[in-house]
């Protein structure tokens, strides 16, 4: 039997309505519940909601629209789906990544009380996440031994946006989400761009982006593979479901995906994706194939670890850093513990990065999202492979469902915050039932953290200043999706090794925000040269 006449015999159980209707009282108390437990940040979620879903109406028809809708959420559906659902006494704001604890926890003076600062480097990088942690290993590899490198983190490593997220080894964004980004971006900010040319430059913007995430998400692997990490990697894809409405832009974005030759996006059939992931849908559904699911933290403990047997790379955790001046032929960084003198600095703070350089608001803003972790959740829903709806994702871990939503702006200071939304998380719960039967479910773990965002939704990746101060951010979400290739890159750039770089300045470096008269953008190409 082949694979698809595997796949075409599966059977699919629909999403049933329960035998017993629940009655209106108990409605009404989870419905209390929830409003009485709303904050300021529901608030601020529910206006970035009803911008997402009623687009295009006036804004009394849009919050009147709205307004039904969450009745209905909370008198209905969400009643609905958490029937089955309980959230513990003891329930945890901890990510469920670090429930077992940190290895490098307070890293060095854990195991070297005496442990103190350098006083001179070759270079610093800031934070100790996704990107800071893909430098230092980088780093470890390629830079001879005279020449140091520090990493500092004023938290511990992974307990920023790095352990806080649906770890999934995400792609990027698939093209037609850049190109839609970029000229939603420029029609504002470029205005003497023709609609052609704008169409024509974010082709470009996307198959670029595109073509550096393909090879970042090999180079995990091939990582992963050499070094032997114990990371839980699985690479089976990224199924993401579609309603009725949304099929004419899953057509649109397969279209240019097999346009530009990104073809790492598709589409799948209704009873593929039960095959692949258990949902139940009567709709075609996106689909990246070569997306992966792994344990975030270990991925970013065991890079540090590695880099950490070099005797050039060091690592200092709970140490923040308060301000960076630059002094002509060093940078002055100074921290918690003391001031360190370094030749070149990189910017590995996504969400962060204004708390330090105030006059960098709005460059790489902290959006919220959260996620939540269970022990149970629906039995139909495989392991190894991301789903995720327009609004929401859920994922089957080991005996656990982890599921999450939000794409919440929020103002610089409240950047990397853990306070997660009971209603949100509800609200995801009901969205799964779209998908699956109903299910029982012990909440454990909630959470929240912030991504980076930059104005038009494409990574930062380059010199900062000019100078030697780099950044690396901005990356909406999709931080595995760019930060090991862009430590890769940004590691050649300081130590001058010829090798390629998927960050061109033309498209990556920061000026493209920052000083946009000035930068130098990319010519435009024929629409039969845009590949990748």
């Amino acid at each position: 039997m082949t694979s698809a006449q595997a796949a075409e015999d599966v059977v699919v159980d629909r999403p049933q309505k329960s035998a017993t209707s629940l009655a209106w009282w108990r409605r009404l108390i989870v419905a209390g519940r929830l409003f009485v437990g709303l904050r300021l940040h529901d608030f601020r979620a529910a206006r970035a909601f009803m911008l997402l879903k009623f687009p295009g109406s006036s804004l009394p028809l849009r919050m009147l629209r709205f307004g039904r809708w969450v009745m209905r959420e909370s008198l209905v559906t969400i009643p609905d789906a958490v029937r089955g659902v309980v959230w513990t006494q003891e329930l945890s704001r901890q990510p469920v990544w670090l429930a077992d604890g940190n290895p490098l926890a307070n890293h060095p003076w854990q195991t070297d009380p005496l442990a103190v600062l350098p006083d001179e480097v070759d270079t610093l990088v800031i934070g100790a996440g996704f990107t800071g942690a893909s430098l230092a290993y980088h780093w470890s590899k390629h830079a001879p031994q005279e020449r140091t490198l520090a990493v500092v983190e004023m938290d511990d490593p992974a307990c920023g946006a790095s352990g806080r997220n649906a770890g999934t080894v995400v792609m990027g964004r698939y093209a037609a989400m850049v190109h839609s980004t970029l000229t939603k971006h420029w029609a504002k900010t470029r205005p003497k761009l023709s609609e052609s040319q704008r169409d024509q430059l974010a082709r470009q913007f996307a198959t670029v982006y595109a073509r550096a995430a393909y090879k970042n998400a090999d180079l995990v692997e091939e990582t992963i593979r050499r070094e032997g990490f114990d990371c839980d990697y699985v690479r089976s894809g990224w199924v993401q479901l579609r309603t009725a409405s949304e099929q004419s832009w899953l057509d649109r974005s397969v279209e240019m995906a097999a346009e530009t030759g990104c073809t790492d996006w598709s589409s799948l059939p209704p009873h593929e994706v039960a095959a692949r992931c258990g949902a139940a849908t009567d709709y075609r559904a996106g689909f990246s194939r070569a997306a992966a699911t792994f344990h975030p933290a270990r991925w970013v403990w065991c890079l540090l670890q590695v880099a950490l047997r070099s005797r050039n790379v060091r690592l200092f955790t709970r140490t923040k850093v308060l301000g960076v001046e630059d002094c002509g032929d060093f940078y002055a960084v100074r921290t918690s513990r003391g001031v360190i003198r370094a030749r070149h600095v990189v910017n590995a703070t996504e969400s962060y990065t204004a708390l330090l350089h105030r006059h960098l608001h709005n460059f790489i803003a902290p959006v919220q999202s959260q996620a939540a972790f269970g022990i149970g959740g629906p039995r139909e829903l495989r392991s190894g492979v991301s789903v995720s709806s327009n609004v929401a994702f859920f994922e089957r871990r080991e005996k656990g469902l982890l599921f999450g939503s939000d794409e919440t702006p929020l103002p610089d200071r409240q950047a990397g915050r853990n306070r997660p939304s009971r209603f949100i998380s509800a609200f995801v719960l009901g969205e799964m039932r779209r998908y699956f039967p109903a299910f029982d479910l012990r909440v454990t773990h909630e959470w929240s953290g912030t991504a980076g965002f930059t104005p038009d939704q494409y990574p930062v990746v380059g010199l900062l200043d000019g100078n030697r101060q780099y950044v690396i951010g901005g990356m909406c979400g999709s931080g595995t999706g760019v930060s090991f290739n862009s430590g890769r890159c940004i590691v050649n750039r300081i130590l001058g090794r010829e090798a390629d770089d998927d960050y061109p300045p033309e498209y990556f470096a920061p000026s493209r925000l920052l000083d946009p008269q000035r930068h130098a953008w990319p010519k435009l190409q024929t629409q039969e040269s845009v590949a990748c």
